[in-house]
């Protein structure tokens, strides 16, 4: 059987859904939540650990799930594996619970162990035990559930260690994990925090920022992430496959009225900052417990697997696809980053209002003053203030609408009814000043969410309206063709 997908019919319906629409805590499960669950929750700890970007912790969290999936795919009558097809089919006699466990729990620990190797010993090894598992099984027999599981992840595994993200350092000479290797440079000088005008010489491209950092350490941002573009992606053909739709759509260039416009919307967003906006852009920053976008997708999904009632079948294919999809966006958002290589309003904002008199949010506990616009700042703390990368398009809004997109085609609903609370005084930024009192973000939709997301980080100061519109826009598409080939690999289809 073939499976047809395609994207360009689709580019219109999904952008002007994603423009037009545009305006957790996971459910307590009881008992012990299904393996898929548990290796889940294993392989968050691992990103919350491991300090990774967002678009190494989106490839981490798929490669996990593809491992799973592959090795759950070989105890279902017609799944095919993402790299090894249905050459595993167990016999129909082996496909029950316990063996489908089993496999699965090999996958994963091998797919965690390779890609956080640092939580092995606290974190994967403990788990395995606890599961009852040998984690010093190796085998390679393919007629037992340890032999599926290994050898179904080592395809996975040898596939991913040569798709361009550098994930062993080889690509780059000096074997740093991740390195960049194509020889990007920022054409602007780094400058301190305001940042200063004088050190910008393209007002259009990305600056690098300068700060120091939780551990008291002096950051010198270089650009996480710039050979991202060459990482070969799951569903796309290419990262570039939608770039020049996303040139259609921004960014602004300085000189422009749109690019004076964007600019002004985020000072007086700035000025007008409610508690509870401040909190959107608290909570969506990096996720509840710092899994950045990626894995805070991944604690919805566990929402809808409790509330659901998944079994590993359900969940084996959810995941999957959700991590799937959300690797291709940072593909995508990152192709689009070093392609336009945009600037921050971290960078523009200070450079046009150099010498005028704005409102705006001074700082940590000063609400909103008036300024010189030459110091104005994002509503960020001072050891992060600005992510180390361009703007344009949004990684947030890209990652979350990839997701919503996902999870509302498998649950064939845009419902989705979670929410979280935020305590008065929990503000990181503004620690016992805000909220003056609990602050509850509720999503009645997978996609109030997702545009949640993305404004979340307007309200920081971090990305202009075109940034997070088009991501938006374009991570429905993304998210819709991840989903058709999972879909298709799921149902025993081939794509051509």
């Amino acid at each position: 059987m073939i499976c047809v997908y395609g994207h360009k019919k689709y580019w219109k319906f999904f952008a002007a859904f994603s423009l037009f629409t545009i305006g957790s805590l996971a459910w307590p499960q009881e008992g012990t939540p299904n393996v898929v669950i548990q290796w889940n929750n294993a392989a968050l700890q691992g990103v919350r650990d491991s300090k990774l970007g967002p678009p190494m912790v989106s490839r981490a969290l798929a490669i996990v799930h593809t491992c799973i999936y592959d090795a759950w795919a070989a105890y279902d009558g017609r799944a095919l594996g993402t790299q090894l097809g249905g050459s595993l089919r167990q016999p129909l006699s082996e496909r029950n619970l316990t063996n489908k466990n089993k496999a699965i729990s090999f996958a994963a620990y091998r797919a965690a162990v390779d890609l956080f190797p640092g939580d092995d010993a606290t974190v994967f090894r403990p788990l395995m035990e606890q599961l009852g598992h040998d984690p010093e099984d190796r085998s390679t027999d393919t007629s037992i559930p340890s032999g599926v599981g290994n050898v179904a992840c080592d395809a996975v595994l040898q596939f991913r260690h040569h798709d361009g993200s550098n994930q062993l350092g080889d690509l780059s000479g000096n074997g740093v994990p991740y390195a960049d290797y194509t020889g990007y440079q920022p054409v602007n000088s780094p400058s301190p925090v305001p940042s200063d005008p004088a050190t910008v010489v393209d007002v259009n491209r990305w600056q690098p920022l300068q700060y120091f950092d939780a551990s008291h350490t002096f950051v010198t941002q270089s650009f996480v992430g710039a050979h991202w573009f060459k990482v070969l992606p799951f569903a796309l053909r290419s990262g570039d496959e939608l770039r020049s739709e996303l040139a259609g759509l921004g960014p602004p260039m300085y000189g422009s009225s749109a690019f004076l416009e964007e600019a002004e919307e985020l000072v007086s967003m700035s000025a007008q900052l409610t508690d509870e906006q401040k909190m959107i852009a608290e909570y969506f920053a990096d996720g509840p417990h710092s899994e950045l976008p990626p894995g805070h997708w991944d604690l919805f999904a566990q929402f809808v697997s409790a509330r659901d009632h998944h079994g590993v079948d359900e969940d084996a294919k959810m995941f999957f696809a959700l991590t799937n999809a959300i690797f291709d966006a940072g593909i995508v958002a990152w192709d689009a980053k070093r392609a336009f290589d945009s600037v921050r309003p971290a960078t523009s904002i200070p450079y046009l209002f150099q010498g005028q008199q704005i409102r705006a949010w001074g700082g940590p506990g000063k609400s909103t003053i008036t300024m010189d616009g030459r110091f104005w700042i994002p509503y960020q703390v001072s050891t992060f203030p600005t992510p180390a990368f361009p703007e344009y398009i949004s990684g947030h809004s890209t990652f979350s609408a990839a997701g919503a997109q996902v999870l509302l085609l498998f649950t064939g609903s845009d419902q989705f009814g979670d929410s979280v609370t935020l305590p008065a005084g929990s503000s990181n930024i503004e620690p016992g000043i805000t909220p003056a009192n609990p602050v509850t973000l509720y999503w009645n939709t997978f996609t109030d969410a997702a545009n949640q997301a993305g404004i979340s980080r307007r309200y920081g100061g971090i990305h202009f309206k075109a940034g997070d519109y088009a991501g938006r826009a374009v991570g429905r598409i993304v998210g819709y063709q991840a989903w058709i080939k999972a879909w298709c690999l799921w149902k025993g289809s081939v794509l051509p």
